[in-house]
């Protein structure tokens, strides 16, 4: 350590100032340890600062099996955390810090505000309450080591810091613009942790699809709909329904994203390129044979258009065309002479407009990175890793991610409350 400056030593050292970096802090802060929390960044909680569209999904208000449920990417490994700081005791951690908060659909908590400035400042205000040393610009090159367990943090200006507990929150590969560049796999790597393939995961969904190339549909946004990922055999791996956005590339939108990280694992398992089918239910409500009855009702009730006009308004009027081209039927036909083997195409259709993907946007336009320090070898009480004893990992660096919608940020207070519990809990006991 020759011509390298000593800051002096900590009970816990936090490395990263996001939604899971700033719950260890308030964690560990509580039990009375001497914590420093570094952030590369000049400001804390930029990601969070973003999360629901700028107004902080905080948590989702689910039961505990729906929440796990909607998380996807390990959601089990949470049980432990969960049963220590769960959802709802982020709504009353928020509610006493004076953040009122509000439901939405489908569970979504949000500040009463509607601005995630208030979420990101009520933590940072707490973090500061608690004696927690906050160093911003304090980019770390590494963490030290002494055989089995951790010493503390070399910063890249080539000071060093001392530590019996460090807590790795430094995030994913998502959103770099927010500090989330994946500094923390090589740490990780070096303590001998395995690090799970990284993937895009909450991202829109590309397709080489004509119509989609050609602009078609770009633009259009269809509500309640029902997107259908199917296997290579032809077997439906997951559906989601909501709402569906075509774009120039792709499909975007909360299906699309949801539905995203399985047409990632899809095209992993196949040999070379091939394109992962997706459906569209535009009718999610009625069955191919109502379908089939009603749009038959609508062209029989105006004899003398032609089908394409006597169908707008039932279903999307810029998807009619390919809908008519996908059941190889004339748009221009009317009622005596619709051939009824192709109107029956047609309803097959509408339940399920075919689109192709072959890939993602990349996992730096992601929401969340899926993949991590593998789950196998974090304790899932405290965190800790099992390689490296006072080293402890939280937040989007693990393998777990979930759906949009409060999970993934769920995941991130709860892993990094349990981090910076036991981290100061191991600093004191020893």
């Amino acid at each position: 350590m020759t011509g390298l400056k000593t800051m002096g030593s900590y009970d816990v050292i936090i490395i990263g100032g996001g939604s899971a970096g700033l719950m260890a802090g308030v964690a560990a802060g509580r039990q009375g340890s001497r914590v420093l929390l570094l952030d590369k960044g000049d400001k804390l909680g930029r990601k969070l600062g973003i999360s629901g569209g700028g107004r902080c999904n905080v948590t989702n208000n689910k039961e505990l099996e729906d929440l796990v449920r909607n998380i996807p990417g390990n959601g089990r490994f949470l049980y432990s955390a969960l049963s220590q700081f769960s959802n709802r005791d982020i709504v009353r951690f928020f509610e006493e810090l004076g953040i009122a908060l509000k439901e939405e659909d489908n569970g979504r908590m949000f500040p009463v505000t509607d601005k995630a400035k208030t979420v990101v400042e009520a933590l940072v205000r707490e973090v500061r309450n608690l004696g927690v040393e906050i160093r911003v610009n304090a980019p770390v090159d590494r963490v030290l080591y002494e055989a089995d367990r951790v010493a503390g943090v070399r910063l890249r200006n080539g000071e060093t810091v001392r530590s019996s507990a460090v807590v790795v929150a430094v995030g994913g590969k998502s959103v770099p613009h927010t500090g989330s560049e994946g500094d923390g796999y090589a740490w990780a790597e070096e303590a001998g942790h395995t690090i799970t393939p990284l993937y895009p995961t909450e991202v829109p969904i590309t397709s080489p699809e004509p119509f989609i190339r050609g602009r078609e549909l770009q633009g259009l946004s269809l509500r309640d709909v029902v997107l259908t990922v199917w296997n290579e055999r032809g077997k439906p791996i997951v559906s989601h329904r909501g709402d569906l956005l075509f774009t120039h590339f792709g499909v975007s939108g909360p299906i699309a994203l949801r539905c995203s990280q399985f047409v990632v694992k899809q095209l992993a398992k196949g040999e070379g390129f091939s394109p992962v089918l997706l459906t569209v239910d535009l009718m999610p409500d009625l069955s191919v044979q109502e379908v089939y009855g009603q749009t038959l009702k609508l062209a029989e009730d105006a004899p003398k258009k032609a089908v394409s006009n006597a169908l707008k308004g039932f279903v999307p009027e810029r998807m009619l065309p390919l809908l008519f081209q996908a059941a190889e039927l004339d748009p221009h036909v009317t009622y005596d002479h619709i051939p009824r083997q192709r109107w029956q195409e047609l309803s097959n259709r509408i339940k399920a407009f075919p689109v192709r993907a072959d890939g993602t946007l990349s996992i730096e336009e992601a929401f969340v990175t899926g993949g991590g320090v593998h789950l196998k070898e974090i304790d899932p009480k405290s965190m800790m890793s099992k390689r490296k004893r006072g080293l402890f990992f939280c937040g989007e660096i693990l393998d777990v991610h979930g759906y949009t919608g409060g999970y993934n940020i769920t995941a991130a207070f709860t892993t990094g409350h349990a981090a910076g519990t036991h981290a100061a809990a191991l600093a004191l006991e020893e």
